[in-house]
């Protein structure tokens, strides 16, 4: 069983940057594919961007794209999402999830371990 241990989330103002980090444990993080993950108040829980594990390939949802970048540093058993030009609307707790030997797929199905979520709070 992989550990995921979210931080960096906090209270911005609407255009502010932030990064979150997601530590992973557990499993060889270079076998892991990553997956970022929000949900707001009321609404289902909602794909943000993912990285597979042995490409850098990532995918985003449109509404963070140009915006967000996932990274991973697999000496330091970590991935980023590294937001720019935070909105309200991107307010949520966002969450990190791991895939072994995934894609980085859309679907969090795929996805086999979560960590315990991040708030991230946009002020307009």
């Amino acid at each position: 069983q992989v550990q995921l241990v979210e931080s960096g989330g906090g209270l911005v103002q609407a255009g502010a940057s932030l990064r979150l980090s997601c530590v992973a444990s557990g499993r060889t993080f270079s076998t892991l594919a990553m997956g970022w993950f929000r949900q707001a108040p009321g609404k289902e829980r909602e794909f943000v961007a993912g990285i597979d594990w042995r490409q850098p390939r990532t995918a985003y949802t449109d509404s963070v794209k140009g915006r967000f970048t996932i990274s991973r540093d697999n000496a330091k058993n970590t991935v980023y999402l590294q937001m720019s030009s935070l909105k309200p609307e991107d307010t949520a707790v966002y969450y990190c999830a791991a895939d072994f030997l995934g894609s980085g797929s859309q679907r969090s199905s795929e996805y086999e371990s979560w960590g315990q979520g991040t708030q991230v709070t946009v002020s307009s």
